[in-house]
């Protein structure tokens, strides 16, 4: 018998080059599957929701794509050329033009998935058009099983990548140039090295401009996310940066000072001292001597301004996950002055680390701790908010020491409040629930939580302008509209809460 495979001459370089394509295109499809993912959990919460719809219908369109391949009976090489130019264009952009259109259109979940479908459609093209582009060179086992290699390995590639690299040094927006470049490069490679490409100029016209733009976009990715940031908060944009945890802004307009964190407003200056009062003294203020002080979250240094109002605070432990927001408010002066150089007081050690982790290997006793964390938006954030977090807390709370957890609205999210309260309970702790008027948030609730039962003897340091002794036992009594029901405990297997969030804050939104 021949041996048929080895009368086939020696791949030239162009088919060698379509051969590495097949890597630069899994890789940069992965990229545009997960930039899809990531920036929907970004903007919309519930990040397992978002991340498998946006998987789902992106691999949909992938098999809808390679169905339709079976139509192309002449000029693959030229469709695969059209194809890759198109998904660069479209994926290079998709981070940039959703970022732009979520504060301008009210149905963004449209926009999102059109693009999510039309790039996994174009994307499903890719690799049986390049199977028969090559199908004269190569053996069909020795094809199929070589352009699957490395179609794989530019998936893992790309999942390595994106998460390690390119987010915490590149950012969305940048990401999606980048690989926009690698798409287009690989058509413009092409055209260049194989012969048949002659007869495109056409092609190789339109794959110039879209690199072009693809390569200005990536130099100006920055100033198209504040162009996006101005269109999306209603005051001019003083800061912003991204971060491998998240992006951060501050706005100002007159005297009001705004932070955002990943488009979530965290406080105005014009009345974060009510939250802030409410959060730290209904707790310091029931500890016999509130000496050694642990605060999760709170990196702006507002909650720390607080405690040290208290006499006999010796020594705060501040946990912030993200280093650029302790040291954004320890270091600028107008935020510096806002929490009253709290961060630079020696008395207080800041610790950047996942809160979830560190309080596994950390030790008490503390006499009271003061939990701060974002809102339950998606299930990173979740995490912090379960039973399981809660026991570790629990350990670390002293004798006669007092816990204070930030729970998000009783009005608007009742359900999701009253699970904060449950999973504490279900965590050893007794509870004592209370809530305050925010105006930039409305009303906002908070759970005490102790080893034992909560007392109404409070002491309120003065010099306060909003909570004092006199009134802070108003902040006990809730509504009807705001009255405890059942809810379930919040566990790390179920999220309740970030389900019950996203629902009851989905409604009041609209």
């Amino acid at each position: 018998m021949t041996d048929t495979s080895s009368s086939r001459p020696r791949p030239s370089p162009a088919v060698l080059a379509l051969i590495a394509s097949a890597f630069v295109v899994a890789t940069c499809g992965l990229v545009y599957e997960l930039l899809a993912g990531t920036l929907a959990s970004y903007l919309l919460g519930d990040s397992v929701t978002q991340f498998s719809t946006v998987i789902g219908a992106y691999l949909f369109a992938m098999g809808i794509g390679s169905w339709c391949s079976r139509y192309v009976t002449r000029d693959e090489l030229r469709l695969f050329v059209r194809v890759e130019i198109l998904i660069a264009l479209i994926g290079g952009c998709l981070a940039a033009v959703l970022f732009l259109l979520f504060p301008m259109i009210d149905h963004f979940r449209i926009a999102l998935y059109a693009l999510v479908l039309g790039i996994g459609f174009l994307v499903g093209l890719e690799i049986p058009l390049l199977l028969r582009i090559l199908r004269a060179d190569f053996e069909f086992r020795d094809l199929v099983s070589t352009v699957l290699t490395f179609d794989y390995v530019g998936a893992l590639a790309a999942s390595l990548l994106f998460p390690l690299i390119l987010m915490p040094h590149l950012g969305m927006i940048r990401t999606g140039f980048l690989f926009g470049l690698a798409n287009v490069g690989v058509a413009l490679a092409l055209m260049w090295l194989l012969p048949s490409s002659a007869r495109l100029g056409l092609e190789k016209a339109a794959g110039i401009l879209v690199a072009l733009a693809l390569a200005a976009g990536f130099v100006g990715a920055e100033r198209l996310q504040r162009l996006a940031e101005v269109a999306a908060y209603e005051e001019p944009v003083i800061y912003a940066a991204s971060t491998p945890f998240q992006r951060i802004v501050l706005t100002r307009g007159g005297d009001d000072l705004r932070l955002f964190l990943n488009g979530n407003l965290q406080f105005s200056s014009r009345d974060e001292y009510r939250y802030h009062e409410a959060l730290v003294h209904p707790a310091l203020g029931r500890v016999t001597r509130p000496a050694r002080i642990l605060i999760l979250g709170g990196g702006d240094g507002l909650a720390a301004r607080e405690v040290f109002r208290h006499p006999g605070v010796e020594s705060v432990t501040l946990v912030d996950l993200d280093p650029e927001m302790t040291r954004l408010f320890a270091n600028s002066p107008m935020l510096a002055r806002l929490n009253k150089g709290a961060l630079a007081d020696p008395r207080l050690k800041v610790v950047n680390a996942d809160a979830f982790r560190w309080v596994r290997d950390a030790r008490g006793p503390y006499d009271a701790i003061i939990v701060d964390f974002p809102d339950p938006t998606d299930f990173s954030v979740g995490k912090l908010y379960t039973k399981t977090f809660y026991q570790q807390v629990h350990r670390l709370l002293g004798p006669g020491g007092m816990m204070v957890v930030q729970s998000t609205s009783p009005l608007i999210a009742p359900g999701a409040f009253w699970t904060v309260a449950t999973t504490l309970e279900a965590a050893g702790f007794a509870t004592r629930p209370y809530h305050v008027y925010v105006p930039s948030f409305g009303e906002w609730g908070f759970v005490l939580a102790a080893h034992g039962p909560i007392g109404d003897a409070v002491r309120i340091p003065s010099g306060g302008r909003f909570l004092t002794a006199r009134d802070e036992p108003r902040l006990f009594d809730f509504p009807p509209d705001m009255a405890r029901r059942p809810t379930p405990v919040n566990r790390l297997d179920n999220q309740a809460l970030v389900r019950e969030f996203a629902d009851e804050w989905g409604r009041y939104e609209g």
